[in-house]
């Protein structure tokens, strides 16, 4: 005998207990969660058969799909349902300082990094990677104390200071098929790159219009070895004004440091990396750094003595014009919309008028593959071992910018543009499929 009734039964019967829920996982505490839609069940009861209404019957509760009442216990929220908590900034903490480059002194301990090479001539920075070391070159002022004050300082020193222009050059493609240096010189082919690069930059440093300007280079150095000092004689044919300074041993080829990624290296790799890390590093140091700090009484100055000498200038030119018996030539003039002056080669030559801009600086640098690599890593504060996954083939320009608040810039990474396809080499291998 079975029969069919409807009754209530409290909606904490189908919750788990707190010590339960904990247990499961979000989407089991979810769908656990989920209370019943409604207090009214539907319950069949069956007797069994021949024992009467008295003996206990057997029940089996249907749970159906409407929403429990609103009067019943409450229900846990859903997990989803619960907001996160605010996002709250990181506190500043000081970052860990350490001696900015490689243990070589210490050679006893010869535990392997990773085992490639040993630990101790890893790279360290001042600052861990990547954040930026701001006094990378130990001419930032030291903070006043006053923040407002210091941030004043700076915008004067961005706004008054020389920004500082390095240009990279690698030497022409060379003789590799000896071991003398003296014997290593350039290939027709390398001392014809050469002399493009040559007309490339003086293009660079005349400038042809006021935005456009010519440009004020200091110096071209280069490294002690053959194939470099034979590139810049022939680049420097063109830069008859630019003064050549003595060639630098600082600057000759070498293995910087390690190589990531790269195989366990070996003994003589390790005894190299000892010896020349120390010197490219050093050559680094030399000649990367910002401008002197500009004096704001000097510059003021400057600039008077500036304009005196160039009403100076004009007024003697005027004179030695109305001089008796001079003749004055007239200019070639200027095709619209040119302020360049056509010359007898067909090429064009800066207005009498324009000056290089007095706050910025360029210095050039002839030399070689690995210590250009090396060189923009350490300016660029890129871990160093990364120096082998950049490629500079033969003659190419790689361009770096350091302004007056110590921040640089890479403009140019190994252009070879001026030498077009056909001269493009990167020491033996040509064109691009190797």
């Amino acid at each position: 005998m079975s029969f069919a009734r409807r009754t209530a039964v409290p909606a904490a019967a189908y919750l788990l207990s707190a010590s339960s829920l904990s247990r499961l996982s979000a989407d089991e505490q979810a769908a656990s969660c989920e209370a019943p839609p409604s207090r009214e069940i539907k319950q069949n009861i069956e007797l069994p058969a021949g024992t009467g209404e008295s003996s206990p019957p057997k029940i089996h509760v249907n749970v159906p799909s409407a929403e429990i009442s609103s009067t019943g216990p409450p229900k846990p929220p859903h997990p989803s349902s619960i907001p996160p908590p605010p996002p709250q900034e990181m506190p500043r903490v000081a970052h860990r300082q350490t001696r900015e480059g490689m243990n070589i002194r210490s050679n006893d301990d010869e535990t392997l990094f990773h085992g490639l090479f040993p630990a101790r001539q890893l790279f360290h920075p001042k600052l861990e990677w990547p954040l930026w070391n701001y006094n990378w070159d130990g001419r930032r002022l030291p903070p006043t104390g006053d923040a407002d004050a210091d941030k004043e300082r700076d915008r004067a020193i961005r706004k008054n200071g020389v920004t500082r222009h390095i240009i990279l050059v690698r030497h022409g493609q060379y003789d590799e098929t000896h071991k003398e240096d003296e014997k290593r010189i350039l290939t027709p082919l390398g001392r014809e790159q050469a002399d493009i690069t040559g007309r490339r930059i003086a293009e660079m440093v005349r400038g042809f219009n006021e935005e456009f300007g010519p440009c004020n280079v200091k110096v071209v150095r280069v490294s002690d070895m053959a194939r470099a000092k034979e590139t810049a004689d022939l680049i420097c044919k063109h830069l008859p004004d630019v003064e050549r300074a003595a060639p630098d041993p600082l600057l000759n080829e070498g293995r910087p440091c390690h190589h990531i990624p790269g195989g366990k290296a070996s003994a003589s790799v390790i005894s190299r990396t000892d010896e020349n890390h120390p010197r490219i590093e050093k050559a680094y140091r030399k000649f990367f750094y910002r401008a002197d700090r500009p004096k704001e009484e000097e510059k003021e100055e400057g600039e008077e003595k500036e304009v005196l000498a160039s009403d100076v200038e004009a007024d003697t030119t005027a004179k030695d014009s109305t001089k008796e018996g001079a003749t004055v030539q007239e200019e070639p003039q200027p095709q619209d919309g040119d302020s360049s002056t056509p010359t007898t080669n067909g090429e064009t030559q800066p207005p009498a008028e324009l000056k290089p801009h007095p706050k910025h600086e360029f210095e050039i640098i002839v030399g070689h593959a690995n210590v250009i690599r090396y060189f923009t890593c350490r300016a660029l504060q890129i871990p160093p071992e990364a120096w082998l996954r950049l490629c500079t083939f033969n003659c190419s320009l790689t361009y770096l910018t350091i302004r007056p608040t110590g921040s640089v810039s890479c403009r140019m990474l190994g252009d070879i543009g001026h030498l077009g396809l056909s001269k493009s080499t990167f020491s033996g291998h040509h064109g691009f499929n190797w």
